[in-house]
């Protein structure tokens, strides 16, 4: 007490502040372990991501891979083999008939022999013995072509044999050509004309030696009439 019997006075600063609380130890651990779930959760989300990225790229590397195997064995396939031609949805209104050279035949030594396998266009007339055989008289346009190695001597007609002229075959359109070039050296022959047929004429290629055709692409070997 003070010399005059009163109490002490304290002075209080109300404006002073408290001093700030230390951390709970539980709520730090918290946060960290909070903080530690979503880094894991982060990363194993990245990684899946990469795992189902790779697994799409092999999955993409495998059907190219596939696709371009099968295209490599059809262009392969399709070389000398001939393409089936789907059947006539529409006959045509007059004759008419185009082959074309194949695997499954084998030619003469002079008679060029035609593919029955591609289901080639043949609309009334007949293919029988390395012949075109005519049903319905009248005028045709007559063709063929072929590829073969240029040298020496080589011969490409076609023939004609009919009831009104029994014998020889007649000679219809011819072509020949002497070359003294190297075996490497390939060349081609075109025949076509127009003429007056009868029915049951026959009518087929000859070359001078069926060993010097070229018989890489079935195409590139034709045999052909149509009517006008």
């Amino acid at each position: 007490m003070s010399q005059c019997d009163y109490p002490s006075a304290y002075v209080v600063d109300t404006h002073a502040t408290r001093p700030p609380l230390p951390p709970r130890l539980n709520q730090g651990r918290q946060r960290g372990k909070a903080m530690q779930t979503v880094l894991i959760m982060l990363v194993a989300l990245a990684l899946s991501g990469m795992a189902i990225e790779a697994c799409f790229i092999y999955h993409l590397y495998q059907q190219e891979s596939a696709a371009s195997a099968s295209a490599s064995k059809i262009i392969a396939d399709q070389a000398m083999t001939p393409t089936k031609t789907p059947s006539l949805i529409m006959p045509p209104s007059k004759p008419l008939a185009h082959l074309t050279d194949g695997q499954d035949v084998h030619h003469d030594n002079e008679i060029m022999a035609w593919s029955m396998n591609a289901e080639p266009p043949l609309y009334g007339m007949k293919y029988i013995d390395n012949s075109l055989i005519i049903q319905q008289e009248g005028y045709y346009h007559i063709y063929s072509k072929v590829f073969f190695h240029d040298t020496g001597f080589f011969n490409h007609s076609i023939h004609r044999k009919t009831e009104r002229y029994p014998g020889k075959s007649i000679p219809l359109l011819v072509s020949r050509k002497y070359s003294e070039q190297s075996s490497r050296v390939r060349s081609n022959s075109y025949l076509g004309g127009v003429f007056h047929l009868t029915k049951d004429d026959a009518l087929f290629v000859k070359v001078s030696n069926t060993s010097k055709i070229v018989r890489h692409k079935y195409f590139e070997n034709t045999f052909g009439a149509y009517m006008l």
